[in-house]
């Protein structure tokens, strides 16, 4: 059975969340049941189902996050949290 595509906010609300400095705060629930990307309290929150080892969580975090903007993952720098479930993501948009 194929697993569900995860479910996205639209990019420009996303987008509305990075600060001047080009900074994204997220909170990231690893080995969630499903994929899923929503805005919650001035934040995103992203559910992955990776589990966290190895940088696993925080790689598919990045990829799912790249995928919800429609940048490349290249764009994306993790800033802050690679061991916490608070992460701030350096987004380039330009």
């Amino acid at each position: 059975m194929a697993r569900p595509k995860a479910e996205l906010p639209e990019p420009e609300a996303i987008r509305a969340l990075v600060d001047g400095q080009g900074r994204l705060a997220l909170r990231v629930t690893p080995g969630a049941r499903v994929e899923a990307v929503a805005i919650e309290e001035g934040r995103l929150l992203v559910k992955v189902r990776a589990k966290p080892s190895d940088g696993e969580a925080n790689a598919a975090v990045m990829a799912l996050v790249a995928r919800a903007l429609a940048v490349p993952a290249s764009r994306l720098t993790l800033l802050k949290g690679a061991t916490s479930r608070e992460k701030l993501i350096g987004v380039e948009l330009s």
